[in-house]
């Protein structure tokens, strides 16, 4: 990362920047031991912290098929004829203790889709009171309030669909806090050369909470009943809280066990990246090009990304007529995918720029080509495979596999180009990726009356569009270095 250039223009400097190795002529601490150290630390405690906040997040939509009466469901059944059947008829027999609701199918998409309406309502905020009081609090809060209000979902659900509505509202609020907290936290705390690694490990999370959930909850479900879906994942909320405010630190210089050497190591690195600025530069923020390339990359990116999540399951239940969650360990081998993805795509990044001199910009925009296309290739051949699952199975795998080298691309881009407001700039860029989780299904629906083939195919066409489009202009318009506005005349942290 640069240091401005006295006598360069900004645009001049950006130029400079871009092209020449990273931290080139920048004086640097000898590297702290990966092994027991304060920042990887972090990164696993943070990694389990997001496991636990996707558990929360995705576990009701395996609950919610043990929620409704199944006759309510079938007056809604939109199942194509077109392919043959290829789940089992026979199904097992078993004790459900649960209580079951007579929602309807837009009922509970108002169920699922409440979440995205607290969600996207915490995210600037979120940004900006942890760039002011720091990420520790705010992020540890934000998932012990989701886990309390889980805990609570039993009991809304009795209450009624306006209830649990407002709940998963406001589950959503504290969630949304959470990775604008977690950007924060990591500005002052990753080496710029660890950035892919630590923050793929802490955000891997995410997609293995999914994975872990997903099977465990329809386990829950069929053993037991769905009450003990929200107990059970709501408890293990309030235990990470406990060890997150015992095990963390704001910042290196107020952890306790920390090492003399890995403290220096991280403060130098960071030495000539972070501004003394009391206030925000919100002007300069909101018209920095390098940003809205980040915000169109997000927002594609999540088109797809929950056209995967939600449609795709729906297009194997009603067009291949297969129902997905009859097996739950097979729903979450794309997101294993993502995973292992997301883990090996940090390291590969770090060693790019590291070992061999990649420039950040050069990363950034190749993992994220790679993350984004990818994603898209498949996402098209799935709606032209006609009936066989099995290929279905193994594009979708490939598809959400591929989009986890976006965990080392424009994901992380915020603290590349502005580290101390690295929290604020996913703030704004999160919340306009929110949206697609708000009307992609929405407009997928108005555009599959029929529930055809050809209708899906074109669903399939304009997210991957989409996402090719934010490629695009990702590679374009991005940058990999500290932006002027995002320093001051000395270069040092509050």
């Amino acid at each position: 990362m640069r240091s401005p250039v006295p006598g360069l223009s900004a645009s001049e400097g950006d130029k400079v920047s871009d092209s020449t190795p990273l931290l080139q002529d920048a004086p640097q601490a000898e590297a702290a031991p990966v092994c027991c150290s304060a920042r990887y630390n972090l990164a696993v405690l943070a990694f389990f912290g997001f496991f636990v906040l996707y558990a929360l997040r995705v576990n009701l939509s395996v609950a919610l098929v043990d929620m409704v009466d199944s006759n309510t469901t079938l007056a809604d059944n939109r199942t194509s004829k077109e392919c043959a059947e290829h789940s089992t008829s026979n199904k097992v027999l078993r004790t459900s203790t649960g209580k079951r609701y007579q929602w309807d199918a837009e009922t509970q998409g108002w169920i699922l889709g409440s979440f995205f309406y607290g969600y996207i309502i915490t995210q600037i905020p979120g940004g900006y009171v942890a760039s002011k009081v720091g990420g520790k609090l705010l992020l540890g809060f934000g998932i012990l309030g989701t886990a309390v209000f889980t805990l609570f979902t039993p009991i809304a659900a009795d209450l009624g669909v306006g209830a649990l509505i407002m709940l998963r509202a406001l589950e959503g609020l504290g969630e949304g806090v959470t990775f604008p907290a977690m950007h924060a936290m990591w500005s002052a705390w990753a080496p710029p050369l660890e950035r892919s690694k630590l923050l793929s490990i802490s955000y891997a999370g995410a997609q293995l909470g999914t994975v872990i959930s997903l099977p465990l909850s329809g386990i829950i479900c069929f053993y037991m009943n769905w009450t003990y879906v929200f107990y059970l994942f709501g408890i293990v909320g309030i235990i990470w809280f406990v060890l997150w405010i015992w095990l963390v630190s704001e910042t290196p210089e107020t952890h306790k066990t920390i090492s003399h050497q890995e403290k220096e190591y991280i403060l130098s690195s960071l030495k000539n990246q972070l501004s003394s600025q009391k206030s925000v530069p919100w002007i300069p923020i909101l018209k920095s090009l390098p940003l809205w390339a980040i915000v169109v990359a997000h927002f594609s990116y999540n088109w797809i990304f929950y056209t995967l999540l939600t449609l795709l399951p729906t297009y194997m239940k009603e067009i291949l007529r297969f129902n997905v969650q009859e097996n739950g360990i097979l729903s979450a081998v794309p997101y294993f995918g993502c995973w292992l993805c997301m883990i090996m795509s940090g390291q590969a990044a770090d060693h790019l720029r590291a070992k061999w001199n990649f420039s950040t910009i050069c990363v950034r925009r190749v993992f994220s080509l790679i993350g984004m296309i990818g994603p898209a290739v498949f996402l098209v051949a799935a709606g032209f495979i006609g009936c066989d699952y099995s290929l279905a199975v193994a594009f979708l795998t490939i598809s959400t596999t591929l989009g986890g080298f976006c965990s080392s691309g424009f994901s992380i881009n915020h603290l590349d180009i502005a580290p101390s407001y690295a929290g604020i700039l996913l703030g704004i860029t999160n919340t306009f990726a929110t949206i697609p989780g708000m009307v992609g299904p929405v407009i997928a629906k108005s555009l599959t009356p029929e529930n055809t083939i050809k209708e899906w195919q074109t669903v399939f066409w304009i997210a991957a569009a989409i996402n090719i489009f934010g490629a695009i202009v990702f590679t374009l318009f991005a940058k990999g270095e500290v932006q002027n506005w995002a320093l001051d005349h000395h270069g040092h942290r509050n």
